[in-house]
């Protein structure tokens, strides 16, 4: 596995023919690489962290029980994602947390404030804070991101946690959700307007006077 390390994993084909043919490294590589990402996601669907790892280690069990019936159409992540969703969507349906999509509608907020919380999305916080303490407050903006998002309506959260966490393309996450580009834009601007309220409020309560 130490040829994965730093560099990205390799091609789709090559790691489809690497896990048909049952090969461990890759396998390690893809859970390095993905599953914390795949447990941010499940988590947006359930109601503990230990009901979103085992959404996870199903997901995996589905995705090497199904690799020889990979057909290509899409890529390998999205096509495990999308499996990782209807996991996770069914695990939430028997814990009462998923809404049906459909109702997006209903969800408040409205469309303004476009754009990425932070140049990059919000794996990083601004480079250059006014205080010396950069990394207690970049620490403390990880977690106030955190119960941001965990603030937001279901299909919002899962929508902005695979754009502006996870990095997916809109298209990635129509074909995850199976969702419309329209849905995707209106749910994703909603969840990014109200996270930037919400830190907003909280940077101008603790802003230092001049």
């Amino acid at each position: 596995m130490g040829s994965f390390a730093g560099g990205g994993l390799p091609p789709d084909d090559v790691v489809v023919t690497a896990l048909r043919a049952g090969d461990e490294a890759m396998f390690a590589a893809l859970l390095d690489t993905w599953s914390g990402g795949m447990l941010r996601v499940a988590r947006s669907y359930v109601s503990t962290d230990h009901s979103a790892e085992e959404v996870v280690q199903d997901t995996w069990l589905a995705v090497i029980g199904a690799i020889d019936g990979f057909e290509g159409r899409s890529s390998v992540k999205t096509w495990v994602y999308r499996i990782l969703v209807n996991t996770a969507k069914k695990r939430g349906v028997r814990e009462s947390r998923t809404l049906p999509w459909s109702a997006f509608e209903q969800d408040g907020g409205s469309a303004a404030g476009l754009g990425p919380l932070f140049p990059g999305g919000w794996k990083e916080p601004p480079a250059a804070w006014p205080t010396p303490e950069v990394e207690a407050l970049a620490t403390e903006v990880r977690g106030l991101i955190a119960e941001a998002l965990a603030r937001l309506p279901p299909r919002q959260r899962i929508v902005i946690t695979l754009r502006d966490v996870e990095g997916c393309t809109s298209d990635e996450v129509c074909e995850i959700l199976e969702i419309s580009a329209a849905n995707q834009r209106v749910l994703l601007h909603r969840a990014r307007a109200a996270v930037r309220g919400w830190l907003a409020d909280y940077f101008e309560s603790v802003k230092q006077p001049e």
